[in-house]
């Protein structure tokens, strides 16, 4: 039997900002609606205003980039899309 490794999370936020707590909200949202699709979600501590949201190598959110931070809905959408493109995610698609 092959074993596919699931898809990793990982969202790196800036201390020195205190985006903690939304980081680690943001981690519970995906792991909430995604639950055993992902092998992990890992919190990455930073510094310099960095917030990022990775799928394996693949940036799905930058703060600079993205124009602030994800709402959950925007996140899940933009997750989606890449590791179950034809997963519909409810009222969240709505």
């Amino acid at each position: 039997m092959e074993v596919t490794e699931k898809p990793r999370v990982s969202i790196a936020y800036c201390t020195q900002c205190n985006w903690l707590l939304r980081a680690a909200w943001l981690a519970q949202e995906l792991l909430q609606t995604f639950g055993d699709d992902l092998g992990e979600v890992s919190l990455l501590p930073r510094t310099g205003g960095m917030f990022e949201i990775r799928v394996g190598d693949s940036l799905i959110w930058e703060r600079k980039r993205d124009g602030g931070f994800p709402g959950p809905k925007e996140i899940k959408q933009r997750l989606r899309d890449v590791i179950a493109p034809e997963r519909d995610l409810g009222h969240t698609d709505r």
